[in-house]
Protein backbone atom coordinates (compact mmCIF):
# COMPACT_ATOMS: atom_id res chain seq x y z
CA UNK A 1 0.00 0.00 0.00
CA UNK A 2 1.17 3.63 -0.69
CA UNK A 3 2.40 4.99 2.56
CA UNK A 4 0.24 8.41 3.28
CA UNK A 5 2.03 11.71 2.34
CA UNK A 6 1.86 13.74 5.68
CA UNK A 7 2.89 16.90 6.36
CA UNK A 8 4.06 16.79 10.19
CA UNK A 9 6.12 14.21 12.10
CA UNK A 10 4.22 11.22 13.78
CA UNK A 11 5.41 12.76 16.92
CA UNK A 12 3.89 15.83 16.28
CA UNK A 13 0.24 13.96 15.47
CA UNK A 14 0.81 11.88 18.91
CA UNK A 15 1.57 15.85 21.03
CA UNK A 16 -1.49 16.93 19.59
CA UNK A 17 -3.53 13.64 20.70
CA UNK A 18 -1.84 13.84 24.08
CA UNK A 19 -3.26 18.17 24.32
CA UNK A 20 -6.34 17.20 23.37
CA UNK A 21 -6.74 14.04 25.65
CA UNK A 22 -5.78 16.02 28.55
CA UNK A 23 -8.11 17.83 27.99
CA UNK A 24 -10.67 15.51 27.13
CA UNK A 25 -9.23 14.37 30.91
CA UNK A 26 -10.61 18.19 32.36
CA UNK A 27 -14.27 17.37 31.18
CA UNK A 28 -14.09 14.11 32.26
CA UNK A 29 -15.15 12.78 28.40
CA UNK A 30 -14.65 8.95 27.58
CA UNK A 31 -15.05 9.90 23.85
CA UNK A 32 -14.29 12.46 21.66
CA UNK A 33 -16.37 12.56 18.50
CA UNK A 34 -14.80 15.62 16.10
CA UNK A 35 -16.75 16.92 12.90
CA UNK A 36 -15.05 20.14 12.06
CA UNK A 37 -12.92 19.03 8.93
CA UNK A 38 -9.51 21.38 10.47
CA UNK A 39 -9.66 19.97 13.51
CA UNK A 40 -9.79 16.28 12.05
CA UNK A 41 -7.30 17.34 10.09
CA UNK A 42 -5.35 19.00 12.83
CA UNK A 43 -5.83 15.82 14.48
CA UNK A 44 -5.23 13.16 12.07
CA UNK A 45 -3.53 14.66 8.59
CA UNK A 46 -7.46 14.03 6.66
CA UNK A 47 -7.29 16.13 3.77
CA UNK A 48 -10.22 16.26 1.07
CA UNK A 49 -13.16 18.10 -0.11
CA UNK A 50 -15.49 15.31 1.20
CA UNK A 51 -16.85 17.55 4.32
CA UNK A 52 -20.43 18.51 2.02
CA UNK A 53 -21.08 14.62 3.39
CA UNK A 54 -21.42 13.03 7.31
CA UNK A 55 -17.50 12.56 8.52
CA UNK A 56 -15.88 13.01 11.51
CA UNK A 57 -12.93 11.73 13.59
CA UNK A 58 -13.44 9.71 16.82
CA UNK A 59 -10.63 10.77 19.85
CA UNK A 60 -10.86 7.64 22.56
CA UNK A 61 -9.00 7.57 25.65
CA UNK A 62 -6.10 4.92 24.41
CA UNK A 63 -5.03 4.25 20.93
CA UNK A 64 -5.14 6.33 17.65
CA UNK A 65 -7.60 8.30 16.51
CA UNK A 66 -10.82 6.65 14.39
CA UNK A 67 -11.36 8.23 10.82
CA UNK A 68 -14.91 8.00 9.41
CA UNK A 69 -16.49 8.86 6.44
CA UNK A 70 -18.02 8.20 3.11
CA UNK A 71 -16.82 4.72 2.05
CA UNK A 72 -14.91 6.35 -0.97
CA UNK A 73 -13.19 8.72 0.44
CA UNK A 74 -11.76 6.04 2.63
CA UNK A 75 -9.19 5.65 0.03
CA UNK A 76 -8.09 9.31 0.72
CA UNK A 77 -8.23 8.76 4.38
CA UNK A 78 -5.77 6.03 3.70
CA UNK A 79 -3.33 8.86 1.58
CA UNK A 80 -3.24 11.34 4.05
CA UNK A 81 -3.76 9.96 7.68
CA UNK A 82 -1.11 8.85 9.95
CA UNK A 83 -3.29 5.68 11.04
CA UNK A 84 -3.28 2.23 10.61
CA UNK A 85 -6.19 0.79 7.83
CA UNK A 86 -7.85 -0.67 10.85
CA UNK A 87 -8.58 2.78 12.41
CA UNK A 88 -10.56 4.03 8.63
CA UNK A 89 -13.76 3.19 9.09
CA UNK A 90 -15.89 3.67 5.67
CA UNK A 91 -19.84 4.24 5.08
CA UNK A 92 -21.69 2.29 2.35
CA UNK A 93 -22.79 4.26 -0.18
CA UNK A 94 -26.79 4.31 0.76
CA UNK A 95 -26.48 6.23 3.87
CA UNK A 96 -25.22 9.47 1.68
CA UNK A 97 -28.49 11.83 1.60
CA UNK A 98 -30.54 9.01 2.33
CA UNK A 99 -34.04 10.08 4.22
CA UNK A 100 -34.33 6.44 5.87
CA UNK A 101 -30.79 6.03 7.15
CA UNK A 102 -28.31 8.37 8.67
CA UNK A 103 -24.82 7.81 8.41
CA UNK A 104 -24.52 7.89 12.74
CA UNK A 105 -26.61 5.33 12.63
CA UNK A 106 -23.60 3.22 11.12
CA UNK A 107 -21.03 4.62 13.33
CA UNK A 108 -22.96 4.25 16.45
CA UNK A 109 -22.58 0.54 15.29
CA UNK A 110 -19.10 0.61 14.60
CA UNK A 111 -18.16 2.56 18.24
CA UNK A 112 -20.63 -0.18 19.80
CA UNK A 113 -18.33 -3.02 18.41
CA UNK A 114 -16.04 -1.80 19.40
CA UNK A 115 -16.98 -0.76 23.33
CA UNK A 116 -17.03 2.77 23.21
CA UNK A 117 -20.70 3.68 22.48
CA UNK A 118 -21.43 4.63 26.55
CA UNK A 119 -19.97 7.23 29.11
CA UNK A 120 -19.53 10.51 28.75
CA UNK A 121 -18.97 11.35 25.12
CA UNK A 122 -18.08 14.99 23.45
CA UNK A 123 -19.54 16.68 20.50
CA UNK A 124 -18.88 20.15 18.77
CA UNK A 125 -22.84 21.31 19.51
CA UNK A 126 -22.24 24.72 17.25
CA UNK A 127 -19.87 23.33 14.51
CA UNK A 128 -21.10 24.38 10.69
CA UNK A 129 -20.51 20.45 10.06
CA UNK A 130 -22.53 18.90 12.89
CA UNK A 131 -25.95 18.61 12.07
CA UNK A 132 -29.40 18.12 14.32
CA UNK A 133 -30.09 14.87 12.04
CA UNK A 134 -26.71 13.53 13.18
CA UNK A 135 -27.16 14.83 16.94
CA UNK A 136 -30.73 12.65 16.68
CA UNK A 137 -29.02 9.74 15.01
CA UNK A 138 -26.45 9.30 17.85
CA UNK A 139 -28.90 9.95 20.86
CA UNK A 140 -31.05 7.30 19.79
CA UNK A 141 -28.40 4.48 18.66
CA UNK A 142 -25.96 4.97 21.32
CA UNK A 143 -28.56 4.93 24.88
CA UNK A 144 -25.47 4.52 27.03
CA UNK A 145 -24.13 7.37 26.30
CA UNK A 146 -24.42 10.91 28.14
CA UNK A 147 -23.40 13.60 25.50
CA UNK A 148 -21.28 17.13 26.23
CA UNK A 149 -21.16 19.82 24.18
CA UNK A 150 -17.43 20.16 23.58
CA UNK A 151 -17.57 22.62 21.26
CA UNK A 152 -14.10 24.04 20.15
CA UNK A 153 -12.79 21.74 22.57
CA UNK A 154 -9.65 21.11 19.49
CA UNK A 155 -10.08 24.29 18.07
CA UNK A 156 -8.23 25.54 21.39
CA UNK A 157 -5.68 23.28 21.69
CA UNK A 158 -4.17 24.53 18.15
CA UNK A 159 -4.05 27.85 19.02
CA UNK A 160 -0.35 28.24 20.18
CA UNK A 161 1.51 26.93 17.15
CA UNK A 162 4.15 24.53 16.89
CA UNK A 163 7.54 25.77 14.48
CA UNK A 164 6.02 23.54 11.39
CA UNK A 165 2.59 25.07 12.24
CA UNK A 166 4.30 28.11 11.41
CA UNK A 167 6.72 27.29 8.59
CA UNK A 168 3.53 26.78 6.60
CA UNK A 169 1.74 30.09 7.37
CA UNK A 170 5.33 31.62 6.54
CA UNK A 171 5.11 30.24 3.09
CA UNK A 172 1.48 31.70 2.96
CA UNK A 173 2.43 34.99 3.78
CA UNK A 174 5.13 34.86 0.82
CA UNK A 175 1.99 33.48 -1.55
CA UNK A 176 -0.23 36.72 -0.31
CA UNK A 177 2.72 39.26 -1.09
CA UNK A 178 2.19 37.73 -4.53
CA UNK A 179 -1.01 38.13 -4.78
CA UNK A 180 -1.26 42.00 -3.42
CA UNK A 181 1.48 42.49 -5.79
CA UNK A 182 -0.54 41.16 -8.87
CA UNK A 183 -3.53 43.15 -7.83
CA UNK A 184 -1.57 46.12 -8.13
CA UNK A 185 0.01 45.41 -11.35
CA UNK A 186 -3.11 44.30 -12.65
CA UNK A 187 -5.80 46.81 -11.17
CA UNK A 188 -6.81 49.87 -13.70
CA UNK A 189 -9.98 51.69 -14.43
CA UNK A 190 -12.03 49.68 -17.11
CA UNK A 191 -10.48 46.10 -15.96
CA UNK A 192 -13.65 43.27 -15.27
CA UNK A 193 -13.32 42.32 -11.37
CA UNK A 194 -14.12 38.53 -12.86
CA UNK A 195 -11.21 38.91 -14.90
CA UNK A 196 -8.78 40.72 -11.89
CA UNK A 197 -10.05 37.91 -9.72
CA UNK A 198 -8.71 34.96 -12.14
CA UNK A 199 -5.30 37.26 -11.40
CA UNK A 200 -5.45 36.63 -8.38
CA UNK A 201 -6.50 33.08 -7.83
CA UNK A 202 -3.05 32.83 -10.85
CA UNK A 203 -0.77 34.20 -8.08
CA UNK A 204 -2.12 32.32 -5.17
CA UNK A 205 -2.09 28.76 -6.68
CA UNK A 206 0.99 28.81 -9.45
CA UNK A 207 4.24 26.83 -8.30
CA UNK A 208 6.85 29.16 -7.39
CA UNK A 209 10.25 28.00 -8.99
CA UNK A 210 12.33 30.36 -6.65
CA UNK A 211 10.13 29.90 -3.64
CA UNK A 212 9.84 26.40 -4.59
CA UNK A 213 6.46 25.43 -3.58
CA UNK A 214 2.55 26.80 -4.84
CA UNK A 215 -0.68 27.31 -2.96
CA UNK A 216 -4.08 25.97 -1.32
CA UNK A 217 -7.62 26.93 -1.95
CA UNK A 218 -8.66 29.50 0.55
CA UNK A 219 -11.36 29.30 3.16
CA UNK A 220 -12.85 32.12 1.80
CA UNK A 221 -12.97 33.37 -1.41
CA UNK A 222 -11.34 36.90 -2.64
CA UNK A 223 -13.57 39.79 -1.25
CA UNK A 224 -13.20 42.94 -3.04
CA UNK A 225 -16.31 45.68 -2.51
CA UNK A 226 -15.83 48.40 -4.49
CA UNK A 227 -17.33 52.32 -3.75
CA UNK A 228 -20.48 52.06 -1.80
CA UNK A 229 -20.51 48.50 -1.65
CA UNK A 230 -17.14 48.43 0.26
CA UNK A 231 -19.75 49.55 3.51
CA UNK A 232 -20.62 45.49 3.24
CA UNK A 233 -17.70 44.02 4.48
CA UNK A 234 -18.07 40.35 2.85
CA UNK A 235 -18.85 41.03 -0.92
CA UNK A 236 -17.25 38.70 -3.26
CA UNK A 237 -17.23 40.26 -7.15
CA UNK A 238 -19.13 40.07 -10.50
CA UNK A 239 -18.14 41.24 -13.41
CA UNK A 240 -18.57 45.16 -13.71
CA UNK A 241 -15.37 47.19 -14.71
CA UNK A 242 -13.42 49.12 -11.84
CA UNK A 243 -13.84 52.84 -11.57
CA UNK A 244 -11.60 55.60 -11.37
CA UNK A 245 -12.63 57.74 -7.91
CA UNK A 246 -13.30 54.78 -6.21
CA UNK A 247 -11.52 52.71 -2.87
CA UNK A 248 -11.60 49.11 -3.23
CA UNK A 249 -10.39 46.60 -0.50
CA UNK A 250 -9.25 43.49 -0.74
CA UNK A 251 -9.06 40.91 1.49
CA UNK A 252 -7.44 37.53 0.25
CA UNK A 253 -5.55 34.72 2.06
CA UNK A 254 -1.92 33.02 0.93
CA UNK A 255 -2.81 28.92 1.55
CA UNK A 256 0.40 26.51 2.35
CA UNK A 257 -1.36 22.85 3.28
CA UNK A 258 -4.28 24.39 4.53
CA UNK A 259 -2.45 27.30 6.63
CA UNK A 260 -3.73 31.07 6.20
CA UNK A 261 -2.08 34.19 6.30
CA UNK A 262 -5.03 36.55 5.21
CA UNK A 263 -3.63 40.15 4.30
CA UNK A 264 -6.10 43.07 3.16
CA UNK A 265 -4.86 46.49 1.33
CA UNK A 266 -7.48 48.92 0.12
CA UNK A 267 -6.71 50.51 -3.39
CA UNK A 268 -7.63 54.00 -4.53
CA UNK A 269 -7.80 54.14 -8.39
CA UNK A 270 -7.34 58.14 -9.04
CA UNK A 271 -6.94 60.88 -6.27
CA UNK A 272 -8.09 59.41 -2.71
CA UNK A 273 -10.54 62.12 -1.02
CA UNK A 274 -10.39 63.29 1.98
CA UNK A 275 -12.29 60.78 3.75
CA UNK A 276 -9.60 57.81 2.64
CA UNK A 277 -6.88 59.91 3.69
CA UNK A 278 -8.55 60.35 7.17
CA UNK A 279 -9.25 56.48 7.55
CA UNK A 280 -5.69 55.84 6.61
CA UNK A 281 -3.98 57.90 9.30
CA UNK A 282 -6.38 56.40 12.12
CA UNK A 283 -5.78 52.72 11.27
CA UNK A 284 -2.30 53.22 10.63
CA UNK A 285 -1.65 54.71 13.94
CA UNK A 286 -4.18 52.19 15.48
CA UNK A 287 -2.69 49.53 14.22
CA UNK A 288 0.53 50.83 15.82
CA UNK A 289 -0.75 51.14 18.58
CA UNK A 290 -2.06 47.52 18.83
CA UNK A 291 0.97 46.18 17.61
CA UNK A 292 3.00 47.60 20.14
CA UNK A 293 0.77 45.03 22.59
CA UNK A 294 0.77 42.19 20.82
CA UNK A 295 3.14 40.33 22.55
CA UNK A 296 2.81 37.12 24.94
CA UNK A 297 1.76 38.00 28.87
CA UNK A 298 -0.88 40.53 27.58
CA UNK A 299 -4.38 39.88 26.14
CA UNK A 300 -6.88 39.94 23.54
CA UNK A 301 -8.87 42.64 25.02
CA UNK A 302 -5.06 44.71 25.62
CA UNK A 303 -4.54 45.07 21.49
CA UNK A 304 -7.85 46.20 20.87
CA UNK A 305 -8.05 48.72 23.74
CA UNK A 306 -5.07 50.24 22.03
CA UNK A 307 -6.18 50.04 18.39
CA UNK A 308 -9.92 51.28 19.59
CA UNK A 309 -8.21 54.15 21.60
CA UNK A 310 -6.85 55.54 18.27
CA UNK A 311 -10.09 55.59 16.52
CA UNK A 312 -11.79 56.68 19.07
CA UNK A 313 -9.67 59.99 18.84
CA UNK A 314 -10.60 60.71 15.33
CA UNK A 315 -14.13 60.06 16.08
CA UNK A 316 -14.04 56.85 14.59
CA UNK A 317 -16.79 54.52 15.58
CA UNK A 318 -15.93 50.90 14.74
CA UNK A 319 -18.82 48.61 16.19
CA UNK A 320 -17.22 44.55 15.78
CA UNK A 321 -14.19 43.09 16.68
CA UNK A 322 -10.48 43.96 15.71
CA UNK A 323 -9.17 40.67 15.04
CA UNK A 324 -9.37 36.48 15.68
CA UNK A 325 -6.81 33.88 15.52
CA UNK A 326 -5.80 32.20 12.38
CA UNK A 327 -3.96 28.79 11.28
CA UNK A 328 -5.54 25.44 9.60
CA UNK A 329 -9.15 25.88 7.86
CA UNK A 330 -11.60 24.78 5.51
CA UNK A 331 -14.12 26.73 3.80
CA UNK A 332 -16.40 28.76 5.30
CA UNK A 333 -14.08 30.65 7.49
CA UNK A 334 -10.23 31.16 7.93
CA UNK A 335 -10.93 31.93 11.82
CA UNK A 336 -10.17 29.38 14.70
CA UNK A 337 -13.19 30.72 16.31
CA UNK A 338 -11.95 30.58 20.07
CA UNK A 339 -10.64 34.14 21.13
CA UNK A 340 -11.36 37.35 19.23
CA UNK A 341 -9.58 40.89 19.54
CA UNK A 342 -11.77 42.59 21.62
CA UNK A 343 -12.85 44.58 24.39
CA UNK A 344 -13.64 42.09 27.45
CA UNK A 345 -11.23 39.23 26.26
CA UNK A 346 -8.87 38.61 28.59
CA UNK A 347 -7.45 35.69 26.84
CA UNK A 348 -3.90 35.78 27.20
CA UNK A 349 -1.05 35.97 24.74
CA UNK A 350 0.91 32.98 24.40
CA UNK A 351 4.12 33.10 22.19
CA UNK A 352 3.50 31.15 19.10
CA UNK A 353 -0.21 32.13 18.90
CA UNK A 354 -1.12 33.78 15.24
CA UNK A 355 -3.97 35.99 14.58
CA UNK A 356 -5.35 38.42 11.72
CA UNK A 357 -5.26 41.58 13.07
CA UNK A 358 -8.61 42.91 10.89
CA UNK A 359 -8.38 46.73 11.70
CA UNK A 360 -11.33 46.88 8.73
CA UNK A 361 -13.83 50.20 8.73
CA UNK A 362 -17.14 49.68 6.84
CA UNK A 363 -19.26 53.16 7.26
CA UNK A 364 -22.39 53.74 5.54
CA UNK A 365 -21.38 54.43 2.08
CA UNK A 366 -17.24 52.97 2.12
CA UNK A 367 -14.92 50.70 3.24
CA UNK A 368 -11.47 50.82 4.17
CA UNK A 369 -8.89 47.75 4.72
CA UNK A 370 -5.69 47.68 5.74
CA UNK A 371 -4.79 44.29 7.76
CA UNK A 372 -1.79 42.02 9.19
CA UNK A 373 -1.53 38.79 9.78
CA UNK A 374 0.67 38.51 12.66
CA UNK A 375 2.83 36.06 15.33
CA UNK A 376 2.46 36.78 19.11
CA UNK A 377 6.06 36.72 20.34
CA UNK A 378 7.67 37.54 23.69
CA UNK A 379 8.85 41.04 23.26
CA UNK A 380 6.34 41.61 20.39
CA UNK A 381 4.66 40.71 17.34
CA UNK A 382 6.40 39.04 13.58
CA UNK A 383 3.85 40.16 10.60
CA UNK A 384 3.69 36.61 8.37
CA UNK A 385 3.89 39.18 5.09
CA UNK A 386 5.86 42.10 3.94
CA UNK A 387 3.32 44.20 1.90
CA UNK A 388 3.65 47.96 2.37
CA UNK A 389 1.40 48.70 4.65
CA UNK A 390 -0.47 51.81 3.42
CA UNK A 391 -3.70 52.66 1.04
CA UNK A 392 -2.34 52.19 -2.27
CA UNK A 393 -3.06 54.93 -5.00
CA UNK A 394 -2.89 53.98 -8.92
CA UNK A 395 -4.46 56.34 -11.66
Amino acid sequence: MTPPKLYFSQDEFQQRIRKTRAEMGQRNLDLLIVTDPSNMNWLTGYDGWSFYVHQCVVVPLSGDPIWFGRGQDGKGALRTCFMAPENIIGYPDHYVQSTERHPMDYLSAQLADRGLAKGRVGVEMDNYYFTAAAYGALQTHMPNAQFVDANALVNWQRAVKSEAELGYMRQAGKIVEKMHQRIFDKVEPGLRKCDLVADIYDAALRYDEVAGFGGDYPAIVPLLPSGPDAAAPHLTWDDAPMKSGEGTFFEIAGVAHRYHCPLSRTVFLGKPTQIFLDAEKAVLEGMDAGLEKARAGNTCEDIALAFFAVLNKYGIVKDNRTGYPIGLSYPPDWGERTMSLRPGDKTVLEENMTFHFMTGLWMDDWGFEITESIRIGANGPECLSNVPRKMLVKD
